[in-house]
């Protein structure tokens, strides 16, 4: 865990929110800890906005407490805590250059202007826009934009930094290539980061850990390849990542076990018409029923014969597209090793 100690930075215990009848968040436990890049991830409505609004203390736990550096900050104002949010629309002052918006909060604090300015080049050199503090937001790009706001929350040192879905205005390209960015400017700064997204593969590429949320509740927070490799339930396994799951009759036909299992779609070699597998590999038979191409791979969905269907994610290393669409309707037989299967729950 990058710049990660045994500290801890922010500790929530027993903490729900209700908003009237609807329970936002269910009876959370978290410990985040210092210099770590924890990522709370599930899809809208599963809470984790609301943890991070109530850290920030923009909301009011209706139970629990929560703990910042061992003090208990449940009932402060967001004002009175050290941490910083970054939000998705940056909140830029469009009328200020950069280095104004930067050195806003030291000014507010009554830093000495010199001071201030020092400060806010130095936070403006750790995201890579030094040169740019004449400029307006809006002479800016949209991932120049995302870092002024960065630099502005960095530049008071906050203990955590609390990520709102920051990089959700950007398109694909910039997106991926700001969350390769902002993983290094955390790796330089040190400062825990706490980031919340509903993008799977934004968190499995950024975060020391995550914290997998649905109905208020998280269902697994670990490391990246755990909960991937190792999901803890069947909505772990389908939400993060593509996951086929095996279970009942099928299960039953393929592995010889009962229970839910789930083998990734990457880890599934598929052969056109009848192959055998070794001692070591699962076998089971079907039909192409269809084809993707995605460019890099080629995503095929099987319908097996004993029930049910699998996702087989295939890398096109010589194959076009019209070679791989070739293959729909055809009997395939799929193989995978028996340690990348995986029981769930």
């Amino acid at each position: 865990m990058n710049n990660a100690s045994n500290d801890i930075a922010v500790k929530l215990k027993s903490v729900s929110k209700k908003f009237g009848n609807i329970i936002a968040v269910d009876n959370v436990d978290l410990d985040v800890y210092d210099g770590e890049f924890l990522t709370l991830l599930g899809p809208s409505g599963s809470g984790k906005t609301t943890v991070l609004r109530m850290i920030a203390g923009f909301e009011l736990p209706t139970t629990g407490t929560i703990e910042l550096a061992g003090q208990d900050v449940t009932n402060l104002a967001p004002f009175n805590r050290n941490v910083n949010t970054v939000f998705q629309d940056y909140a830029l002052f469009p009328h200020m250059n950069v280095l104004e918006n930067v050195s806003y909060g030291l000014r507010v604090k009554k830093v000495p202007k010199a001071e201030a300015a020092k400060q806010a080049q130095e936070a403006l050199a750790s995201v890579q826009l030094s040169g740019y503090e004449d400029r307006k937001p809006s002479q800016l790009s949209g991932g120049q934009r995302q870092r002024v706001a960065l630099a502005r929350s960095l530049v008071n040192r906050p203990k955590v930094l609390l990520l709102d879905e920051p990089l959700g205005a950007l398109d694909l390209k910039l997106r991926q290539q700001m969350q390769i960015e902002l993983k290094e400017i955390q790796r330089n700064v040190g400062i825990t980061f706490v980031f919340v997204t509903h993008d799977q593969e934004e968190a499995l590429t950024m975060s020391d850990r995550i914290a997998v949320f649905n109905n208020g509740k998280i269902q697994q927070i670990d490391t990246p390849a755990v909960i991937y490799e190792h999901p803890a339930n069947e909505f772990v396994a389908g939400f993060v990542g593509t996951s086929n799951l095996l279970t009942g009759s099928v299960a039953q036909q393929i592995l010889g076990e009962t229970g839910t299992y789930t083998v990734r779609p990457e880890k599934i070699t598929l052969e056109i018409g009848t192959a055998s597998a070794n001692s070591d590999q699962r076998l089971a038979r079907g039909i192409v029923q269809e084809v993707e191409y995605l460019g890099p791979s080629t995503r095929f969905l099987v319908k097996l014969d004993a029930g049910s269907s699998l996702v087989v994610l295939k890398q096109n290393t010589s194959e076009t597209s019209q070679e791989v669409s070739k293959l729909r309707n055809q009997n395939v037989t799929l193989l995978w090793e028996k340690k990348s299967e995986y029981k769930v729950g």
